[in-house]
Formats: C-alpha cells, structure tokens, sequence
C-alpha cells in the first residue's frame, strides 16, 4: 500500500504556535504499533509512503484520509512513526460496543463517531487539536465499495478552519488489495 500526505502549507498566516504536549508513554498505543508491525511483516506487505514532511513536527494537525480498506490506519499511523507523532482516528462508534476494544480505543485517544449525531465527536476532536494531536479524519464518512472518491463530509475542513491547525490531504491506494470492503474474517 502506498500513503501520500498532502502539500506544503500555504505562505502567509498559519496556524497558531504550536502547543507543547507532555507525550504520555501510551503502552497501549505502543504495544498496539509492535503487534501492527509484526502483522505487516508476517504477511510481507510492503509499505512506501511519501509527503510526511508536510505534516508539522508539533502543534495540530488534522489529516484528512481516503479510504478503501478497513486497515488503512494502519498505513497512516505508520507512516508518521519516524516523525514520532501519534494519530488519533475518529473511528465508527460501533468499535467501541465490545469491551475490550473500547478500552484499547480509549487508552489510544481514539474518537468515536456516531454519524446519527456526530457532534460528540467533533467536539472531542477538537479538544485534541487544541491540545496539539494529530487527528485523522475519513471524510468520506466509509470506505467507497467503488474505490472511488465519495463525496466528502465538513468535518475536516471545518476542524482546520476553527482550530488553526493545518489540514493535509492524505491519500491511500493498495491497502484493499490487502482487505477489501465485502472481505470478512472467514474468508480465506
């Protein structure tokens, strides 16, 4: 699978200075990335990923991602773990209806989003930026079954604009080679 992250941002005003986060030690979050990248090197995927010099090394920063397979965030928090910044998904609610999971969730900062009410969320998310996390959002609000570009929910733009914080563009092709949409675990 291959990750691109957006473009240089635009000369003039920019977000407001970078807010200085106490990073946690975040052993879920850690042992989660280890279990990741022994996946992905058990089943030899091979990753490239190139713009990461797009996203700000501090401060907030909200990605906007596409999304054609259940593991792309995988990809996308990978190919920001050389730059050391976590990436707090909003993710479907519906993850967190089994126990397990929602504590792992939470222990990473994860958002759950309710799309019948999505406001919770928002306001989670930006109480992240405000404290100067990288959040990913999948504006698409699902993954396309065409591998098509849907059209696009405001929550991203929306966040950038009210924050300050940079809004980058990410785009994400293989990774439903990998798992596509009508896959489930059964399959062979």
């Amino acid at each position: 699978p291959r990750v691109a992250l957006g473009r240089a941002p635009l000369p003039g005003p920019g977000p407001p200075p970078a807010l200085h986060v106490s990073r946690r030690r975040e052993p879920a979050y850690r042992a989660t990335i280890a279990l990741g990248r022994a996946g992905l090197r058990g089943l030899r995927v091979t990753t490239r990923w190139e713009g990461v010099e797009h996203v700000p090394a501090t401060g907030p920063v909200v990605l906007a991602a596409t999304h054609v397979s259940f593991p792309d965030f995988l990809f996308i928090g990978r190919s920001l773990l050389d730059s050391g910044r976590l990436v707090r998904f909003m993710c479907r609610h519906d993850i967190w209806d089994v126990a397990p999971l929602a504590r792992l969730m939470d222990a990473m900062g994860h958002v759950p989003v309710d799309r019948q009410a999505p406001a919770a969320a928002y306001l989670h998310a930006r109480r992240l930026l405000r404290a100067g996390e990288v959040v990913c959002v999948f504006p698409e609000g699902g993954i396309s079954a065409a591998y098509t570009t849907r059209a696009l929910m405001p929550g991203a733009a929306a966040l950038a604009r009210e924050t300050g914080a940079p809004l980058v563009p990410v785009s994400i092709w293989g990774s439903h080679r990998l798992w596509p949409q009508k896959r489930s675990l059964e399959d062979p």
